[in-house]
């Protein structure tokens, strides 16, 4: 069994990791309240499926800007400082929405503000949260260490979710907002005790020339591009969240709102707690590929039912397949991409599994709107097979990617290796 659990070891040997999963699983408790409170004021205030799906809409502009250029200052600055300052510009959106619901006719249109906020502040701090990684671990531990931040998102997102519900329909959304903000300032404390993380000597200018390099590097990896669509597909095409709210009320359950939002997670995170294979595992092209079709087909399922505790199982086994894919893809580029490029490729990384919820919301409310629940779900499901299926079988690359070969990889086992010891030898 100990091949198949995962691996705490990181967690006793560096203290940076530690601070950086503490501040993670407050601020992400935090958040995953804030996730369910915000569509479900929007819907409270509207009954509308393209009300909430036009959340995810006012989100995916500042999110594609702030996640390119964030990638571009994660190459040029400490990735430390921009992560932190970023949580505290989310406690700032915090507290407008606490502000709001306490208001006797709560501002729709400030509810669309904030959410296009957190966008920014998450595009802006997503890319440096992602390249501080490899650089506070050594390499083989990089599997480990990108298991184990996975986790500390899913142990705040399963019960976050879950406790939502009873929290919105004891105390109203206000309470979900005041615990969110007590949990920034919590993570901003554990963040601001992690080491330096300063650009290497060769830093990256803050310049749009920069911003295009990424892009250019991106474009030359057809590997690279095969994780992208892959997970754009999935997530626009087979992205129910959206209709959660009203999902739950169709099948007369609507004490169980926060489920709907946690089943997934508990599928992520039976994933995680068995991601001990991670570490010798290498045909990732294959793995993410097939998740993604898995994903497609348990939430095709999920839609032809009407019996919550079925829902709930079919979405849990969709989010064990997204974190299959998830695990892999961190994997693949942590292993393979150069530091000099780690920030803006992890922009771009941020967009592949964010635009694609975020339209997927809009997508999912609009096919409801003109159609019905159902209908929605299950086409979203069939769409995502279909079109995860044709991306694969046309980028060879991506399919037949493996770390032991391919030569990304090895260039990365090489440069980091010998880093390592040139640290030694000065020491």
């Amino acid at each position: 069994m100990a091949r198949f659990t995962v691996d705490l070891s990181p967690l006793r040997t560096n203290k940076n990791l530690r601070f950086l999963f503490i501040s993670g699983v407050v601020t992400r408790f935090g958040s995953a309240l804030t996730l369910v409170a915000l569509p479900f004021q929007i819907k409270e205030l509207t009954n509308s499926y393209i009300a909430v799906g036009a959340m995810g809409a006012v989100e995916i502009v500042p999110l594609i800007i702030c996640a390119l250029w964030g990638g571009v200052l994660a190459d040029s600055i400490d990735r430390k400082k921009m992560v932190w300052r970023c949580e505290a510009g989310a406690l700032l959106f915090s507290a407008l929405l606490l502000g709001n619901s306490l208001l006797h006719h709560p501002k729709l249109l400030l509810l669309y503000i904030v959410a296009a906020g957190f966008a920014a502040v998450d595009g802006l701090s997503g890319p440096s949260f992602s390249a501080m990684i490899p650089r506070l671990v050594s390499h083989e531990e990089l599997p480990s260490a990108m298991a184990l931040m996975s986790l500390r998102w899913q142990f705040s997102a399963i019960i976050g979710p879950a406790l939502a519900g009873v929290i919105i329909a004891t105390s109203g959304v206000r309470a979900a907002y005041g615990i969110d903000i007590l949990s920034y300032v919590i993570s901003v404390a554990f963040l601001l005790r992690v080491s330096a993380v300063p650009p290497l000597q060769e830093a990256t200018t803050k310049s749009i020339k920069a911003m295009f390099g990424g892009l250019q590097y991106a474009a030359s990896r057809k590997d690279l591009l095969g994780t992208y669509i892959v997970d754009l597909i999935a997530m626009f095409f087979a992205m129910p969240n959206a209709l959660f709210p009203f999902w739950a009320d169709q099948i007369h359950s609507r004490w169980a709102l926060g489920f709907f939002y946690s089943a997934g997670i508990f599928g992520s995170i039976l994933v995680t707690a068995t991601s001990g294979w991670m570490r010798n595992f290498t045909r990732h092209g294959w793995a993410i590929a097939i998740a993604a079709i898995g994903w497609g087909v348990c939430i095709a399922l999920a839609g032809t039912t009407n019996h919550l505790w079925v829902v709930l199982l079919f979405l849990a086994m969709a989010g064990a397949s997204d974190q299959v894919s998830a695990l892999c893809r961190n994997t693949l580029w942590n292993q393979t991409i150069d530091d000099e490029y780690r920030g803006r490729l992890a922009g771009l990384e941020l967009l592949s599994y964010s635009v694609g919820p975020l339209g997927g919301q809009l997508r999912a409310g609009t096919f409801a709107a003109i159609s019905s629940l159902r209908t929605s779900v299950i086409s979203g499901g069939l769409l995502c097979i279909g079109l995860v299926s044709f991306a694969t079988a046309k980028l060879p690359e991506f399919r037949n990617f493996d770390l032991k070969t391919n030569r990304y990889a090895i260039e990365q086992r090489e440069k980091r290796s010998g880093r390592k010891d040139g640290e030694a030898d000065s020491s």
